[in-house]
């Protein structure tokens, strides 16, 4: 049996936060180029009635995800998510360390857009999420 996946023996720190991400998490964060990639291990309490990772569980993964990354190439701004958009084209199996890459794709003065890919070992992609961040003026 192959061991399960270390993601701190891999390079990935703990994303600390004592709200609902520290719930439902550990979520797991590490630097990547001039941002950061999220991420977290599929474990039990996350599975649906089907035994695959619930929904609601990506959809606020990809929420944070790409909130935090937002939050970051908007200099620490404090903003709110608008709209999410995702489409579920894969499940995630329990086991599986999820990752997400988000990036920003257009800013405008009070909108930021966001995309978000989550790769995935069996398709191109297993799900696909965008994000409309509004920017709170300082």
């Amino acid at each position: 049996m192959t061991a399960p996946f270390d993601p701190a023996a891999n390079g990935w720190e703990p994303y600390k936060d004592e709200g609902f991400i520290g719930l439902i998490g550990p979520f797991w964060v590490r630097p990547w180029g001039d941002s950061f990639r999220y991420a977290f291990l599929a474990a039990d309490k996350h599975h649906n009635r089907r035994g695959v990772v619930q929904g609601g569980m990506l959809m606020t993964f990809a929420d944070r995800s790409m909130g935090m990354t937002c939050w970051y190439a908007n200099g620490r701004v404090p903003q709110a998510t608008v709209q999410l958009d995702m489409q579920f084209v894969d499940a995630v199996q329990i086991g599986e360390f999820v990752e997400a890459h988000c990036k920003v794709v257009r800013r405008t003065r009070s909108l930021i857009f966001m995309d978000g890919r989550r790769p995935s070992k069996r398709a191109r992609t297993n799900a696909m999420f965008g994000l409309t961040e509004s920017i709170s003026a300082p």
